[in-house]
């Protein structure tokens, strides 16, 4: 790689994450007040009535504006822009260093990942950023301080699952990377294994207390009376579904009159689109062959194949839930952020000279600018099952901020 070439796509990379800071403060500012906002309505669950799922943010919210005698909504605005701007610091860390010829300038900037909770602002600064967070923390500390590799998911799992528990459908991937960062030996297999993926289980009981143990209608009528006395806030949405929509079958039946045959194939085509580009750079990878024989990985297999397997438990998720534009959001953000970390460990090789090759890297310029374009901006899913495919995200988004701010 050139380093003129490292050099511009840091700059365009940080440019790009700072004119989405930006647009993420100003969406934010706008609907932090709004009434039916699902974005508040998430952060506003708390333990005030018992424990319960995704109740670690509200309970600290609500901490700091009594602390600090302010609205509750004001206080989770703060901490939404903290997160926001911590996550693209973290990306920007994360990503600098990294350049894969075009099709990884096509990963990076496509519509279902950074630019999609811009976009879509009832997505943004939703609970799953601080599963990104809390996983690229992770992945930093695996690539650079390994042996607090059981401590880091020790802690970042365990309070994933306490502010967003369907990352337990993810859980695969954590221990994917688990697996391919050691070598093992067979004949120490099982009792190493067992060791290795202890550390998850006190994540993986929350997640069931929170399964069999949902708050009763009297919890949930304590939490709505504080909210509603204290700080004026009606448990709406994510806050109400608490009760409504809390037993598993529920979210199952809950979500039958949006599966139409359109419906599903128009996702699945979104679905195909936005992976796209990551498989083809899927494809041209293989595990590099370490001195000891990992029984677990075979490095004569695809890399795609154990893509496939560990984003399989995601399908329940897309039966259980109704925002199947934040799920392929959060997939895809978790499976590009797993590849590139095998790739900075030097777990994966690269296939540099097949990737020169392809049809893409063998395109003019003007030719491969026009298609960066259209694939990354001109195009976008929305959040729900039943919406349809938005157009010019970026656009529309800017052409927003100044009608509201400029005009």
């Amino acid at each position: 790689m050139k380093n003129q070439t490292l050099s511009n796509y840091k700059d365009y990379l940080f440019l790009y994450l700072f004119l989405l800071f930006s647009m993420s403060v100003c969406f934010l500012y706008l609907k932090h007040d709004v009434g039916n906002d699902s974005t508040i309505s998430e952060w506003i669950i708390n333990y005030s009535g018992g424990f319960t799922k995704r109740g670690l943010i509200g309970q600290i919210s609500i901490y700091f504006s009594r602390f600090f005698d302010s609205e509750l909504r004001d206080i989770i605005l703060y901490f939404q822009v903290l997160i926001i701007g911590t996550y693209f610091i973290l990306i920007f860390i994360f990503l600098k260093n990294i350049f894969l010829e075009r099709i990884y300038l096509l990963c990076i900037f496509t519509p279902v990942f950074l630019l999609y909770p811009v976009y879509e602002i009832e997505v943004l600064a939703r609970k799953e950023i601080f599963i990104f967070i809390l996983f690229i923390i992770h992945l930093l500390i695996l690539i650079y301080k390994f042996k607090y590799a059981n401590i880091s998911k020790l802690i970042t799992f365990t309070i994933s699952v306490l502010i967003w528990e369907p990352v337990l459908f993810f859980l695969p991937m954590w221990i994917f990377i688990d697996i391919a960062s050691k070598d093992f030996d067979k004949k120490n297999n099982l009792l190493f294994l067992i060791k290795d993926q202890i550390f998850y289980l006190p994540g993986i009981i929350i997640c069931m207390v929170f399964i069999f143990n949902p708050l009763s209608e009297l919890e949930h009528f304590q939490m709505a009376t504080i909210l509603k006395n204290e700080f004026n806030e009606v448990c709406y949405m994510s806050c109400s579904l608490l009760l409504h929509k809390s037993t598993f079958m529920q979210q199952f039946t809950g979500n039958f009159h949006a599966y139409s045959t359109e419906n599903v194939l128009r996702y699945i085509w979104i679905m195909f689109i936005a992976f796209l580009p990551l498989f083809i750079l899927l494809k041209n990878i293989n595990f590099r062959k370490k001195k000891k024989f990992n029984f677990l990985i075979n490095s004569e297999k695809k890399v795609t194949n154990y893509f496939y397997l560990i984003l399989s438990p995601v399908l329940i998720l897309f039966l259980m839930g109704y925002d199947w534009g934040r799920w392929v959001n959060i997939s895809y953000t978790l499976s590009l952020l797993t590849f590139l970390y095998l790739y900075k460990k030097d777990i994966i090789i690269i296939n540099f000279e097949t990737l020169k090759k392809s049809r893409i890297n063998l395109l003019s310029l003007r030719n491969f600018s026009l298609i960066f374009i259209i694939y990354c901006f001109a195009w976008s899913p929305k959040t729900v099952i039943t919406g349809d495919i938005g157009s010019f995200p970026l656009y529309r988004a800017l052409y927003k901020i100044y009608k509201t701010f400029l005009t």
